[in-house]
């Protein structure tokens, strides 16, 4: 990622930058608008698979599977930020702030598949604002470069890590399973 300028920016500044800017989506941490980068092939399969196997374990559900076009806010501690995948379950609850209404409040489950750039944001900063989500049951790490799944559990107040290396992670909010074979699975390999 790197910031459009660092700077304090509001929350309705960062809004104006998206709303110009529709092509680069943008992340809001600390008064900076942050560029998101292109991910890999590999991050962009990775990220449709999961879409996929979850949104076929909650067809008929009220729970919906959100690809990373979805902005998601914290409004708490003002980040905005885009998963790589989200689950809400019931209606969706936007951000008062936000007057075009394309920013949800209330993912239930939050997917960031991790890249060597991004990383150390993802397991430091965006964790610790995701945890803040009132609503938010798990937040799920997927490894770049081996099978591995992390999920980190909200358990009453306080936050669990399970791995997961082989056989399938558990989401146990929206009582869905990720088979690592098919997570990862690259059917041109």
């Amino acid at each position: 990622m790197a910031a459009v300028a660092p700077n304090d920016y509001s929350f309705a500044d960062y809004l104006d930058v998206e709303e110009r800017s529709p092509d680069v989506k943008h992340e809001f941490f600390d008064g900076t608008i942050w560029a998101m980068a292109g991910g890999t092939i590999e991050h962009a399969r990775v990220s449709a698979n999961i879409v996929f196997i979850l949104s076929a374990q909650l067809r008929g559900r009220a729970c919906t599977v959100y690809t990373s076009d979805l902005r998601v806010s914290v409004p708490v501690t003002d980040v905005a930020t885009y998963p790589d995948v989200t689950i809400i379950c019931g209606r969706v609850e936007v951000d008062a702030r936000d007057a075009s209404r394309r920013t949800a409040t209330n993912p239930t489950v939050v997917v960031e598949v991790l890249s060597p750039r991004t990383e150390k944001h993802d397991r430091g900063r965006k964790l610790e604002n995701y945890k803040r989500i009132e609503s938010l049951q798990e937040i799920v790490f997927v490894a770049h470069d081996t099978r591995r799944i992390e999920v980190v559990r909200r358990l009453g107040s306080t936050w669990k890590h399970f791995e997961c290396v082989e056989g399938e992670a558990e989401l146990a909010s929206v009582q869905c399973r990720l088979p690592l074979a098919e997570v990862y699975l690259d059917p041109t390999a």
